[in-house]
């Protein structure tokens, strides 16, 4: 294990960047928001999430796993019973995408105004 001090986004040699493309993503960032309300299977992530497929899921759920985001909990049952879950790190994480998601939310009758008409 390498003994980092804090990132540097904007060199591009930077593993910083590797996280942010794992985190900012369309998919991370709604897996993190689903899964601040608690524990939940991989199907159920997958209805609660609209559009994504279960690749894309499992490659999302995996990278936030790898950077400690992200808790799999497999209960060793047949059939298979595997929770995820935020880490305390994915919290924290997931309180600051909330606090974005929120301001999309909120804005976006503000925000589309600016778009073309079709």
């Amino acid at each position: 294990m390498q003994n980092f001090e804090r990132g540097n986004l904007l060199a591009a040699e930077c593993p910083s960047r590797d996280v942010l493309r794992r985190l900012t993503g369309r998919w991370g960032m709604l897996v993190l928001w689903a899964l601040s309300g608690g524990p939940q299977r991989f199907g159920g992530l997958r209805k609660r999430i609209g559009g994504v497929s279960e690749r894309m899921l499992a490659q999302t759920l995996q990278g936030l796993e790898t950077d400690g985001m992200v808790l799999r909990r497999d209960f060793g049952t047949v059939p298979p019973h595997v929770e995820y879950e935020l880490t305390p790190l994915g919290q924290q994480a997931a309180a600051r995408v909330g606090a974005l998601l929120d301001w999309i939310e909120d804005n976006l009758p503000s925000i589309a105004r600016n778009w073309p008409e079709s």
